[in-house]
C-alpha cells in the first residue's frame, strides 16, 4: 500500500499518516503529529464526508474523535488501544473544504485503562467534545 501524504489531502506537512487500520483509512484518512499525553490531529473534510444536509455526518465526527482519543491514550506505534466508553456533545456543524483538527489528553492511565478526552475544531470554532475510556493492548 502505498503511503499517503498529508499534503496531497491539503492538511499540513507536518502531520503524518499512520498505516494500519482500514477502517480509518476509508472513512478518512487521518493523519496525526502527536500521541500520548496530547495528540494532534488533522482531517481535511471532503463532499464524501457530508450528510444529506451538505454538513459533515456525525458518524465521521465520531470516528475522527475516537482516533484522536486513542492517539491521546498510547504512546508509540507498538501500543494499541479498544474503546470502553465514548461520550460525544456536537457543538457546531463543519462542511467539506473545511481543515478539521482534533486535540486529545491523557487524563489518566493505569497498566489497562486510560481515560481521555478531545476537542474537534476548524479554526477557533469548536465542533465536538468528547471523552472515552479506553483498554490498552500489548502486541
Amino acid at each position: 500500500m502505498n503511503e499517503l501524504k498529508a499534503s496531497d489531502y491539503q492538511v499540513p506537512e507536518d502531520y503524518q499518516h499512520w498505516a494500519g487500520d482500514p477502517a480509518e483509512d476509508n472513512v478518512g484518512p487521518f493523519f496525526c503529529k502527536s500521541m500520548a499525553p496530547r495528540s494532534e490531529t488533522a482531517l481535511r473534510l471532503q463532499e464524501k464526508h457530508c450528510n444529506m444536509f451538505g454538513i459533515v455526518h456525525g458518524g465521521v465526527l465520531m470516528a475522527f474523535a475516537d482516533y484522536t482519543l486513542c492517539l491521546a491514550g498510547i504512546e508509540n506505534t507498538e501500543q494499541g488501544c479498544v474503546t470502553v466508553t465514548c461520550d460525544n456533545q456536537f457543538i457546531a456543524s463543519a462542511k467539506a473544504g473545511e481543515l478539521l483538527t482534533g486535540h486529545g489528553e491523557l487524563i489518566h492511565r493505569t497498566r489497562k485503562l486510560a481515560f481521555v478526552r478531545a476537542t474537534l475544531t476548524v479554526g477557533e470554532r469548536v465542533v465536538l467534545s468528547a471523552t472515552a475510556t479506553l483498554k490498552m493492548k500489548t502486541p
